[in-house]
């Protein structure tokens, strides 16, 4: 049996995948991986997700050049959720220009406020910005 098999993926082909920094624990982003993806990042050791909006294959970093070396995978106890254990290169996870998409924190007042700061302007590290996950 492959170690796919093993995989439950949602009635649409895919999972969700937790990218998490290896050294810090942080949660860098959360995408989905169909079961193409998943094959290419462990066979890769680098982020490969499936973009729903797009609806193709989307190797982290093709066009930002914030690649993720992946350090481990796991599969969680249901198997139905993924989680990455990465090396974020370039220190910036988030399409915003952050270094995580969670950053937005929940405020005493019920009120997001943006905890986080744009390491770097998006419109430089994209010539088309766009959403992509």
């Amino acid at each position: 049996m492959n170690w796919l098999d093993s995989v439950k993926f949602d009635q649409d082909g895919l999972i969700p995948a937790i990218a998490q920094d290896a050294h810090t624990g942080r949660i860098l982003m959360v995408a989905w991986m169909n079961r193409e993806a998943l094959q290419l990042t462990a066979e890769k050791k680098r982020g490969v997700y499936w973009s729903r909006s797009r609806q193709k294959l989307w190797h982290k970093g093709e066009e930002s050049g914030h690649i993720q070396v992946v350090k481990e995978i796991r599969l969680d106890c249901d198997a139905d959720v993924i989680t990455l254990q990465i090396e974020q290169l370039g220190g910036i996870a988030c399409h915003t220009g952050r270094e995580s998409c969670f950053y937005r924190k929940l405020d005493d007042n019920q009120q997001w406020q943006i905890v986080d700061p744009v390491l770097k302007d998006p419109h430089s590290i994209y010539e088309h910005p766009q959403h992509e996950h």
